[in-house]
């Protein structure tokens, strides 16, 4: 337990003197190792090593920069800007509907993409200035940004009969909605 606790706040100095968090991991995490090995360097690069090599080969990782490639290939070709201006002239006119139709475009884009990391970075540069320029605040134009990557996904992690029970609640009792 302290062996932890050391080593958070060596990660934290490191971080303070202004070394990056993954070097500054990296250096704790092989120091930590090593004094788990008694001291034995040689083996607490092996695994760091091996490790390293690891998380490179992983697949879901290494997809990544291609999903934000395809991301900026469809801004390029200004499909995700005719996606939120298509939205916004559906439901742009209600009250909060610059925000609504950031989250409808953002569940548009995120199902072409198949990325929720690239659907951030895309309308963070498409959506949040306009949000931004029609006087939405920073946490509500990033929380929309957010909330329309993967807006279904709730959804599938509760069983039917679950959210048939809870449905059932709320409509037998409008006032069970109220906290």
């Amino acid at each position: 337990m302290i062996e932890g606790l050391l080593g958070l706040a060596a990660m934290l100095a490191l971080a303070f003197l202004r070394l990056p968090i993954a070097f500054a991991m990296g250096v704790v995490g092989i120091v930590g190792y090593a004094y788990m090995r008694d001291w034995n360097f040689t083996i607490a690069f092996a695994v760091a090593q091996t490790k390293i090599y690891e998380t490179g080969r992983n697949y879901t990782l290494s997809v990544v920069p291609l999903f934000i490639l395809m991301g900026n290939f469809v801004t390029r070709a200004g499909m995700s800007q005719e996606l939120f201006r298509a939205a916004n002239a559906f439901i742009g006119h209600l009250k909060g509907g610059l925000a609504m139709a950031t989250i409808l475009a953002c569940a548009g884009f995120g199902a072409i993409c198949g990325s929720s990391i690239a659907t951030a970075a895309t309308f963070a540069k498409v959506a949040y200035p306009s949000m931004r320029r029609f006087g939405y605040k920073d946490t509500l134009a990033t929380g929309a940004i957010a909330s329309g990557e993967k807006p279904f996904e709730f959804s599938f992690s509760a069983s039917y009969p679950e959210v048939r029970s809870r449905m059932k609640a709320s409509f037998a009792r409008p006032s069970s909605m109220i906290v």
